[in-house]
């Protein structure tokens, strides 16, 4: 985008926002919502608590900035950097994951102070927070700093953080800048900062993490003049306004404050440089009126919340769905300036104007819910992470399955890019170059280093996962003395190549569709009669034994985060076939009825972090369980899926900070909540389709695209009425325990009649 553009969109943008608040003054803006104003329904503490790892604080749908506290630096509950149940705060930093199950981020903190820099005995600055005081809402964050006598409010733009600080009357109030600090305690490859001028300092870090090589980049501007200091290694450095040595590096910014006075701070934030970070802020926060900031937030998350209307339930109910559609929508988070600037997968600066550039694809998880989600309530957003894909795909070499930071982690198992992509395409979400796509498709089915245009992914996380292709195209199958998570990976390639065999049947290449149609079925390999589940097969083709399908040693068996119980349901492409591999639908139907009922106890076995929610076997708080209620809508008995959907829904969603059953992972925990309170769930992303489950609002209304709206009515609604008597669609009675996609592009009037007893 070329710098006439750039700024004839910055005109519009103020002259929107000059219409939006031609009625505010320096401290109250006045904006009208609609009647029902969907973000007093958002709690974001929820999830705080437990396994869930959100944080609180104040981020814009899909932003760049997501700035929060940070009370926890290392282990595995500080993956967002916040616990509730914490109460001394290290600052607020810009950059946060949400819900993932490892850590990262936390970048450019600051901490407002009193008086001389206190170091606690691991050379941090921290205070104490008033828990009692703290409060987190849509668009705004705030507590009070005990140690300091100092109040803290957040609020945030796109690529923007806004601090307000009031202050007490001191001639010694400081807000500390610091580039040392970073979640998990990562590794800082490089430090730089700069004092500008008595109001502005600009710098960057390069921190190696989970993501080997994130560069972040900022400008801040303050509302009152300062004096500054520089500290390296934790000692003063007179006179400095400038540094770019060493990994710890702090800068020190003094005032003196009047009782009450509030002092300022604006930090954008770029991927690429110090200039893009401070032209993000001319576009976006060129002001410092705090409150129209919240003020704009609340309407821009209005705006996205209104998407799904809900009326019944409770008012908690109502909370835990808002609430999940706003973590459903904080990632993938934009990772572009606003005049087209991002780092590539290559590690380069690129510009460009064709796509809005993403980062944080947690997409073993997001493939199964949250991507399905947003081809229904914004798929023009589902089609831009796509081309983001794509793109990644055309710079590194391969479409990647867990990125952050434009860097391949090489975590987790599958190619969930080709589930996202086919799942898009066949609801007719196509915006992008489909025979390119394809081509991406297969080869991200193919174990193939020389692909790769960057350094990286083949580390050992990367290892371990990818050479279960070579095995696949070698072998027809992965041998479990081989290689870690054999079954696991074997089951998620083999939907992974349904999907390409989908796409390449759709585009018209029937010899590449029969290639990957029998290789779809390759999880009919790993099924053992005998003991009735998939198990691991060694290199001279025998099962692994012993066997014990409750074993959830981590990594250490031929599952993933999971155990035989969980993994042998995952077969979401091709249920019949899998019904006949097992012995027929009343097999099935007992095994699964077996899966709830089965204890998951076991003496002296270790069960991780990450296998909880458990009803028996089944384990909500982790994605691979996530689709197995809606199959007993293809057993003899469908009306489980509503018991078990209902019994989720109620004991593992609650509105307070432990309120999730295990990691929120990038917004899967709560797009599950969100479309099986509107009553469906899509078992196999790819099929336009969607299981019946049990509605628990009384009427939905969804806008979806077009302007149409879909109407989803449940009569005869109850706490106790959770099972379904009938279904109709525009009158028309439903005979399969499925809708579709298309029913939904139609704005159809789909009627749940619920009853006590089940059908």
């Amino acid at each position: 985008m070329n710098m006439s553009k750039l700024m004839s969109k910055t005109k519009l943008i103020v002259l929107g926002l000059a219409i939006l608040f031609c009625s505010c003054n320096n401290e109250k803006s006045e904006i009208e919502l609609p009647v029902k104003v969907f973000t007093e329904y958002v709690n974001p503490f929820i999830g705080t608590g437990g396994h869930g790892h959100t944080y609180p604080g104040p981020s814009r749908p899909y932003g760049m900035v997501q700035l929060s506290p940070d009370t926890r630096l290392e282990g595995w509950d500080a993956c967002s950097g916040y616990h509730y149940s914490d109460d001394t705060v290290y600052g607020f930093s810009h950059t946060h994951l949400s819900g993932t199950g490892i850590g990262d981020y936390g970048d450019i903190l600051l901490l407002p102070t009193t008086g001389d820099i206190q170091f606690s005995d691991e050379k941090r600055i921290i205070s104490k927070f008033n828990k009692k005081t703290e409060k987190a809402e849509v668009g705004y964050y705030a507590t009070d700093l005990l140690d300091y006598g100092v109040k803290a409010e957040l609020t945030s733009t796109t690529r923007v953080g806004m601090h307000q600080y009031t202050f007490p009357a001191t001639d010694k109030a400081s807000i500390i800048v610091d580039l040392t600090h970073s979640l998990q305690m990562h590794e800082n490859k490089k430090v730089y900062i700069k004092v500008i001028s008595d109001t502005e300092i600009e710098g960057m870090k390069i921190t190696k993490g989970w993501a080997t090589n994130q560069a972040i980049y900022f400008y801040a501007k303050f509302s009152k003049p300062f004096t500054s200091e520089l500290y390296v290694n934790n000692e003063l450095r007179p006179n400095l306004k400038e540094w770019s040595k060493g990994k710890n590096l702090r800068a020190k910014l003094n005032f003196k404050t009047q009782a009450n006075e509030k002092i300022q701070v604006k930090v954008a934030l770029s991927p690429v440089s110090c200039e893009g970070a401070k032209m993000n802020m001319v576009v976006e926060l060129p002001h410092f009126n705090f409150n129209q900031i919240v003020a704009e937030s609340k309407v821009a998350w209005n705006q996205k919340l209104s998407k799904i209307n809900t009326a019944g339930g409770t008012k908690d109910q109502q909370t835990i769905f808002y609430t999940a559609m706003y973590h459903s929508m904080l990632s993938p988070n934009t990772a572009m300036d606003v005049d087209g600037g991002y780092m590539g997968m290559d590690q380069k600066p690129h510009v460009s104007d064709e796509f809005t550039n993403h980062t944080i694809f947690s997409l073993w998880d997001t493939f199964r819910g949250l991507h399905p989600l947003l081809t229904i309530i914004n798929p023009e957003k589902d089609n831009e992470l796509i081309k983001t894909l794509l793109q990644k795909r055309k710079e590194g070499g391969i479409l990647p399955k867990w990125e952050l930071a434009s860097n391949y982690t090489g975590t987790m198992l599958g190619y969930h890019s080709v589930a996202v992509i086919y799942d898009a395409y066949v609801k007719g979400i196509s915006d992008y170059n489909a025979e390119e796509a394809l081509q991406a498709m297969i080869e991200a089915s193919v174990y193939d280093p020389s692909m790769l245009k960057v350094s990286g992914y083949n580390n050992a996380a990367g290892n371990v996962m990818e050479i279960g292709k070579k095995y696949v195209a070698e072998l027809g199958y992965i041998p479990g003395d081989k290689t870690v998570a054999s079954v696991a990976k074997a089951l998620e390639f083999a939907y992974n190549d349904w999907c390409i065999a989908q796409m390449a049947k759709d585009l018209g290449k029937t010899d590449l569709y029969n290639q990957y149609i029998e290789r779809s079925k390759y999880y009919q390999k790993y099924y053992d009669r005998e003991t009735q589940f998939m198990r691991g097969i060694m290199s001279d083709k025998s099962w692994r034994t012993p066997f014990n399908p409750n074993n959830s040693s981590h990594w250490k068996t031929d599952y993933c985060e999971g155990n035989a119980w969980q993994w042998s349901w995952f077969v979401p492409h091709d249920i019949k076939g899998f019904q006949e591999t097992m012995g027929g639908k009343d097999v099935f139907t007992e095994r699964l009825e077996t899966l709830f009922t089965t204890s998951s106890k076991q003496e002296g076995e270790h069960v991780p972090g990450d296998i909880s929610g458990l009803i028996g076997q089944y384990v909500h708080g982790n994605e691979p369980s996530h689709h197995i209620i809606h199959l007993f809508n293809h057993s003899t008995k469908p009306w489980l899926t509503q018991y078990y959907a209902d019994k989720v829904m109620k004991e593992m969603y609650f509105n307070n900070p432990n309120g999730l059953a295990g990691n929120e992972d990038c917004g899967q925990m709560s797009a599950w909540y969100v479309l099986n309170a509107i009553g469906f769930y899509p078992i196999c992303p790819g099929k336009p389709e969607y299981s019946i489950g049990r509605p628990i609002f009384d009427t939905v209304e969804i806008k979806v695209a077009g302007g149409k709206t879909a109407k989803i009515i449940a009569k005869n609604n109850s706490p106790e009425n959770k099972y379904i008597k009938s279904v109709s669609i525009n009158g028309k009675k439903v005979e399969k325990m499925e809708i579709s996609h298309q029913d939904l592009l139609d704005g159809s009037t789909i009627v749940f009649e619920m009853s006590k007893t089940n059908n």
